[in-house]
Order: structure tokens, then C-alpha cells, then sequence
């Protein structure tokens, strides 16, 4: 039969079978003879593998994107899950009734530089710290189910806001993924307890549930089902948690945006606790809306979207248009992609740009969130971002940085573009830090006796019997003093104005600011600290009960010198009018500030009342033999207590090999700041164990609610011995493991590293170097050779190189067996 004979679909078909032998004996062929450029190389070292969720990595957050993986509860088997449960608490329950402001997130499809759960590098990183302004926050992806990551809802909760995650369908995929969802009754309540699942053990408060799918008019009371029970699981299980609707299918299933409540939608905001109506409407949409909603019209959510498509008033810099509108009409407002002012690069700059936006929305809405309310009260006026971190003024660390669960209770500072005032104020994350990485810098000119006084904070406090103590920390310029102004209201409305003041003179602060202020208190103590020259520790004290502590300001001024001793020296009889003329550089550092009772003093338990453990030990080595460990540190109390503690700071110390009569040495008595925990688990990651070293000890520093930190030397730990763990957990390496062994005189084996520039190898040799013996691994069999001299171990690489190739050739060889089949097959088809 000729090959021309063979029917052409039959030629396609042996073509492609050859083609398919022929393929990897020639990428055999390739890749042993022609080396690859250095591009292909970087190419395709740069290739990461698929993402596992179960097997050990630096923690991230992540979204659900299948139904299967929602319904197996895959999710709580990832070794990613404990590190996103959220450590914070909310504080408030149920919604305020009057009109919110819910914020949705939405930045350029989520989980960027927030989803590095321990933070990440980029000092530039979005962040939203106008907290005070919003009572829903809902972050936002076009995944399946979207986890809010845990620095999202810590900050959030820490300020009041409640916290939502989004199940969302569209598309093509969101049709089939409703018709499984909504198959049955049973299968519609199986997925809604799934979330509520979620949602409980993640901590954060509910769901914003948008079906952007065409539905049968069948599933539609399915659908009710899945909201409805939802809404009913999440309630019982979280108490003021929220489910809200998005305003996209209607109840006879057409993907039709309303734009307003109607008899359309209003039958899924029935059964749930509140609407996000989309954000094209028109004027009169929200005055109808609220009609509709009647007692409930608070629960109807306005949508504005920043970007300003087709929404009412343009977004952008005139948001504030529609947010005047809905004030207005007593309805909600439901911001859509606040990041316009990041992912647009608005200028002066992002800090600027966003403080300047968020004020126009506080101009219009007003302030919705009030801080403290509760003592002790504890604000370093971290962002959750910087370019180096501090703890008690010492600097542990000088790489940029970024984590929003770092974020503190952030400052009322109100934006000004006038430039008549005197003195700026700045949130600052470059200047140096007493706690975090951000501080309060006060720059500009002050006249002799003239004062300058901004907000931090709005508080709700009522004082009992007990002094308040107020401390705070200062670094500031010879002359530049920053003093507290605080606010009280009793319940008969009568008002009280205080000033902490700065250190000074007692009779200058009376005579500049007793008529100003109800009260002048001067500080009682003033402390100077030896490790960070220029920061001053003050602590004032009052006692105000049955006050309500409603406002804490700033006040700037300046120190003057004794008035008699310039008198007497110049001569003058004008000296005061001259200096009250004179203006002078003001500049000052407000590092942080505490807020508490006596009695609210840390007790940090003792190092004994921890256990510490390391887990999932992983060793690497490079080239040179230098190692890297990555593992993951957990702790928790020995009495199964819960600990109260929101934040730990992580170290570590490097112990060198112990040398004769002077065991344990350290290879310098410092501890290395490895990073900041929010829950009781921490992940080293390519951490570099420098040679000579025999132990880590790593430290877990706890800190309390009022910003103090347990001293490092009371602290738990755990000590890692690095040649018991390499024997225990052995290397990376193709998955070697050496457990335990022994050299042929019966002494325990010490791990080391070939030397071969292709393939270092790790092996078991004689501790003392007085035995012949060594042991290498592959990755499948085990190789013990005697007799040899240990300073031949580069064979171990040759070996591997042979066992490598040995392998390849037995490719070559079947393929070319292949090959010659083909040939042959080939010639007896064409003959």
C-alpha cells in the first residue's frame, strides 16, 4: 500500500503520533547538547510553580474561586488559614440609626501588596486610614468569594467599622456556578452556611452578595433561599454581624440594574439587613428609594463610584455632590473604589491627594466614628506602612515596610490647603519613629507668645473615681514644646478645657495660658531616654469624675527664657513686646500617646507560662554551603487561656558554636528583629544562618493594649539546635532526609555540604574527621561508603551527575528504539 493510499486523516493522525514520540527525544537531545542562553535561563527560573495551598510558604490571603472548593471546606486545611484569622475584636454591634457610609474597596482586582499577611515591602503600598469616616468597609475581587485579608478587618475593627466579604457571580462561569448553587433547597442553605462558616472563623462580620447572572424564573425562589438563610446563620452565629444585596438580578431574573429600590429588588432586601443599589441612578432615585424602604430607609446604600461612570455628580473631586444629595434625602451612601485617588496617581502625591479627597466626603457626611471609648487607649499613628520600624524608640529595623494590621488608632488631623497657617501637621513615616513607623511632625513659625492647636482625637469617655494618666512621647527642637488640650462635657453640659502642658517654666505656662484654659496641669514626670537621644517621655495626671473626656487636641508653642534674667541683661523695659513680635522655626515630634487608669497597669506573664514550638522546619542550602532556614513558629499559654494580646514582635539570636570552657557563645549579644505577628504563629522564610553558628533563639516579644512590650530577656522562646534539626528535618535537596545517623565509630553524624559547582550535595561524615565514613542520599536510595577520605566528597556531586545522566540515557536509548520503529513502520506503509 502506498503512503499516498493511506486516507488523509489517517496520514494526520501518524504524523502526530510520531510527532509526539519524536518531541521529548529531541528536547532531550536539545537540552543536553545546546546549553540555554542566559535568558531562557532567567525565563525560566523566574517561573514560579502553581500555588498550593496546603504546603508551607510565606502566609498570604487569598479568595475561594470554585464552588467545589467552598463546599469541600478546603479552605481550613491550607497552611495559610490560621494566619488570616483576624486578631481584632469589634467593639460596636448593632448599626447606628441614621444614615452610614459604607466604603467598598475595589482596588485594581485585590489581594496586591495586602494580601502578604506579615507584611510586605512597599512603603507605598494603598492603604485607607479615614476610618472615622465610614461605618461599613467591604473589600472587593471578581472572585467567587473574596476573603477580606486580615489587615483590612484588624484596622477596620479597631476603629469601629464593620467589616464585609464578597460573593459575587458573572459571566458565563456565574451561570453554571448558580445552577449548581441553586439546584435545590438544600444545596442553596449548605453554601450559605459555608460562608457564614467562613466569615465566623475568619472574623470578619458578613457578606455583600451580587448576582451579576440572567437567572431562570425557576431559581429564583432558591435564591431567596441562599439570601435568607444566609442572613438568618449569619445573625445566630454572629450577633450585628450584616448581609447586603447587591442591586443587580431581579426577582424574575433578568440581570437588570434598577438604580433605586422597587418591587423589582425589594423582595431580596426584604430578607436581608440592607441594599447597595447601583451607582447610575438619578436625582429623584434616592428621595424614591427611601419611600420604598419606609422605616428601613437607612438599610438602602446609594452607590457612588469614584471613577465617575455615569454616576451622579462626576465622582472624582466632586463625590461630595451626590453624598450632599443623599444627606439630603436621609438614605445611605455606599462609596464605590475609593483607589481612584491611588490607581489614577493624583497629584501631589497619594498622601496628600487621599487627604484631601477624604475631606471632602468629611465635609459633606460628617464624622461617623468616635475614639476612645474605652480605656486604655493607646495611638502611635502608624498608617501601616513606613521606611523603618521602632519599638520604644529604638529602631529594629530600616526596610520599607507594609502592613495594615500595623495600622494604630488613627488621628482626626484635619486637612487645610490655607497657607496662612503656621504650623503644618503630618502624619510622617520618614522621620524617625518612637513606636512603628510613623509619627505627628509639627513644622512652621510661631510668634513669641501665640499658641497653635489642632485635633487627634473625638472621644466618648466617662471618667470615674481613678486620676487618668496621660503619657506621650516628644522629640522636638530646644524651644519647641507640644502640650494636650482636653475636652470635657458633664452630664449637665457643662464644659471644662484643660491643658497638659509641656515641660517649662510653671510660672511663664500660668501667666501664657491660665485665662485660655479651665485648668493648667504641669507634668509630673519627664523622662529622657538613654537609647534614643532626643526623645522625652511626659506623663500628666487628672482627675475628672463624672466627666466625659470628648476631645484631645495638640497644642504647639514655644519655651521662653526667664523674663527678670533678660530684663537684667539688656537693659530693656520692652523686652516682652519684642519677643512676642519675633516669630521663630518651630519643629516637633509627637510619637505616641497613652490614655489609662492606675489600675491598668501590664502584667505580662512569665516566659514559663508559654510553649513555644517550631513547625514545618525546611533547610536550603546555596552553592557555598551557606544555609537557610524557613519554618513556622507557633506559641500559645500552657493553660489554654486565651491571651489578650493583639500584637507580638518576633527576634531572633544567632549562638555560635561553643568553644572550650566557654559553652553557648553568642556570635554577638544582639537580637535581629524578624517582623510582627497578629496571631500566635509566625513564618521565617529564607532566613540566612550565617557559618559557625549552632543555635537560633527566637523570641516572641508580647504587647499589650496599651502599647508596652514585655522585656525581651522575660520573654518566651523557643531554641532551635541547628545540626539536631538538619538530622531531624534534613534538606530540600531533591527531598534528602538524614534522620538520626551515625558515623561507623558510633558517634552522631555531622550534616555538610559538597563543594561541586553543578551540584553541592549534603552528607553525613565523622564528627571528629578521625573515620573514613560518609553518607549521601538521591532522592530515592541511600548510598554508605567506607574507606574513603572525606576530602573527596566532590565524587558525591560526580556520582549524582552520573545517576542523572545514567537516567537520560536510558530516555535516549528507549527513544531511539521508538524512533527506528517509526522509521520502519513508516517505510512498510509507503511500500
Amino acid at each position: 500500500m502506498q503512503f499516498s493510499q493511506i486516507p488523509a486523516s489517517l496520514k494526520r493522525q501518524i504524523l502526530i503520533s510520531f510527532k509526539n514520540l519524536l518531541k521529548p527525544i529531541y528536547n532531550a537531545f536539545k537540552n543536553l547538547f545546546i546549553p540555554m542562553s542566559q535568558e531562557q535561563l532567567q525565563a525560566s527560573s523566574a517561573s514560579p510553580p502553581p500555588f498550593d495551598p496546603s504546603q508551607p510558604s510565606t502566609p498570604i490571603s487569598y479568595p475561594i474561586k470554585t464552588l467545589q472548593e467552598l463546599e469541600s471546606r478546603s479552605y481550613f486545611s491550607s497552611f495559610h488559614y490560621p494566619f488570616n484569622v483576624a486578631s481584632v475584636p469589634i467593639q460596636s454591634g448593632s448599626l447606628p440609626s441614621r444614615p452610614r457610609m459604607l466604603v467598598c474597596h475595589d482596588m485594581a482586582g485585590g489581594y496586591l501588596d495586602d494580601k502578604w499577611v506579615q507584611g510586605g515591602t512597599n512603603e507605598g503600598a494603598y492603604a485607607i486610614w479615614h476610618w472615622y469616616l465610614m461605618d461599613v468597609f467591604v473589600y472587593f475581587s471578581h472572585s467567587l468569594v473574596t476573603l477580606p485579608p486580615p489587615c483590612w478587618t484588624n484596622a477596620a475593627h479597631k476603629h469601629g467599622v464593620k467589616v464585609l466579604g464578597t460573593f459575587i457571580t458573572e459571566w458565563d462561569e456565574g451561570r453554571a456556578i448558580c445552577n449548581a448553587l441553586l439546584s435545590t433547597k438544600e444545596s442553596a442553605q449548605m453554601y450559605a452556611e459555608r460562608l457564614t462558616e467562613l466569615a465566623v472563623a475568619l472574623g470578619f462580620d458578613g457578606w455583600l452578595i451580587n448576582m451579576e447572572v440572567a437567572l431562570a424564573k425557576g431559581q429564583i425562589p432558591n435564591l431567596k433561599e441562599f439570601v435568607s438563610h444566609l442572613t438568618q446563620t449569619m445573625h445566630s452565629s454572629m450577633p450585628g454581624s450584616l448581609v447586603i444585596w447587591y442591586d443587580s438580578v431581579t426577582i424574575d431574573g433578568s440581570l437588570e440594574w434598577q438604580d433605586q429600590l422597587n418591587n423589582k429588588n425589594k423582595p431580596f432586601f426584604d430578607i436581608c439587613d440592607g441594599i447597595f443599589i447601583n451607582y447610575t441612578w438619578a436625582e429623584s432615585y434616592p428621595k424614591i428609594s427611601a419611600d420604598a424602604a419606609g422605616d428601613r430607609k437607612f438599610d438602602v446604600y446609594m452607590g457612588i463610584d469614584v471613577f465617575g461612570r455615569n454616576t451622579y455628580g462626576g465622582g472624582q473631586w466632586n463625590t461630595n455632590v451626590a453624598l450632599d444629595l443623599l444627606k439630603k434625602e436621609e438614605v445611605s451612601a455606599a462609596i464605590f473604589a475609593p483607589g481612584w485617588v491611588y490607581e489614577t496617581k493624583q497629584p501631589p502625591d497619594f498622601q496628600t491627594a487621599q487627604n484631601r479627597w477624604w475631606s471632602l466626603i468629611e465635609k459633606s457626611w460628617g464624622i461617623q466614628q468616635k475614639y476612645p471609648r474605652v480605656l486604655p487607649f493607646y495611638s502611635n499613628f502608624d498608617q501601616g506602612h513606613g521606611y523603618h520600624f521602632a519599638i520604644d524608640a529604638v529602631q529594629v529595623s530600616d526596610t520599607p515596610w507594609c502592613n495594615t494590621s500595623c495600622q494604630s488608632f488613627q488621628p482626626f488631623l484635619e486637612f487645610s490647603e490655607d497657607s496662612t497657617n503656621t504650623i503644618q501637621v503630618i502624619v510622617n513615616s520618614k522621620e524617625a519613629s518612637y513606636s512603628g513607623g510613623g509619627n505627628i511632625t509639627f513644622k512652621g513659625t510661631l510668634q513669641g507668645n501665640d499658641y497653635f492647636r489642632t485635633r487627634l482625637f473625638l472621644g466618648e469617655i466617662l471618667l470615674g473615681n481613678l486620676p487618668v494618666h496621660f503619657t506621650y512621647s516628644l522629640k522636638s527642637d530646644s524651644s519647641s514644646l507640644v502640650g494636650l488640650s482636653l475636652e470635657f462635657s458633664s452630664t449637665l453640659n457643662e464644659r471644662m478645657s484643660v491643658l497638659l502642658a509641656a515641660q517649662g517654666s510653671t510660672l511663664l505656662t500660668m501667666n501664657q495660658f491660665s485665662s485660655k484654659f479651665s485648668k493648667v496641669i504641669m507634668p509630673h514626670r519627664v523622662v529622657k531616654i538613654e537609647a534614643a537621644p532626643g526623645w522625652v517621655i511626659q506623663e500628666s495626671s487628672i482627675a475628672m469624675n463624672g466627666y466625659i473626656l470628648t476631645e484631645i487636641h495638640a497644642v504647639c508653642y514655644k519655651s521662653k527664657p526667664d523674663f527678670i534674667d533678660l530684663k537684667l541683661n539688656s537693659g530693656s523695659d520692652h523686652l516682652d513686646n519684642d519677643l512676642a513680635r519675633s516669630p521663630s522655626n518651630y519643629y516637633a515630634v509627637l510619637g505616641h500617646l497613652m490614655v489609662k487608669t492606675s489600675d491598668q497597669n501590664p502584667d505580662f506573664l512569665p516566659s514559663s507560662s508559654w510553649l513555644v514550638e517550631v513547625q514545618h522546619i525546611k533547610w536550603t542550602s546555596d552553592l557555598q554551603g551557606a544555609k537557610t532556614l524557613s519554618a513556622k513558629i507557633i506559641w500559645k499559654l500552657k493553660d489554654g487561656n486565651y491571651s489578650m494580646s493583639q500584637n507580638y514582635n518576633v527576634y531572633v539570636e544567632k549562638l555560635a558554636n561553643e568553644e572550650v570552657g566557654n559553652p553557648g557563645t553568642m556570635l554577638k549579644r544582639e537580637q535581629e528583629y524578624l517582623g510582627v505577628a497578629q496571631v500566635e504563629a509566625f513564618y521565617v522564610s529564607d532566613f540566612v544562618v550565617p557559618s559557625g553558628t549552632s543555635s537560633l533563639k527566637f523570641i516572641i516579644q508580647v504587647c499589650g493594649t496599651d502599647g508596652a512590650s514585655q522585656k525581651l530577656d522575660d520573654s518566651p522562646y523557643f531554641q532551635l539546635d541547628i545540626e539536631d534539626s538538619i538530622s531531624s528535618s534534613g534538606t530540600n535537596d531533591d527531598g534528602m532526609k538524614f534522620r538520626n545517623r551515625k558515623c561507623e565509630c558510633g558517634k552522631k553524624a555531622v550534616i555538610k555540604f559538597s563543594k561541586s559547582k553543578n551540584s553541592p550535595q549534603p552528607y553525613c561524615c565523622c564528627p571528629t574527621g578521625s573515620c573514613s565514613y560518609f553518607e549521601w542520599c538521591f532522592s530515592t536510595q541511600d548510598y554508605r561508603r567506607s574507606n574513603v577520605s572525606e576530602t573527596d566528597v566532590s565524587m558525591i556531586a560526580e556520582l549524582r551527575e552520573i545517576h542523572n545522566n545514567y537516567n537520560l540515557v536510558k530516555i535516549l536509548v528507549v527513544g531511539t528504539i521508538v524512533w527506528l520503529l517509526g522509521y520502519y513502520l513508516c517505510f512498510f506503509c509507503w511500500s
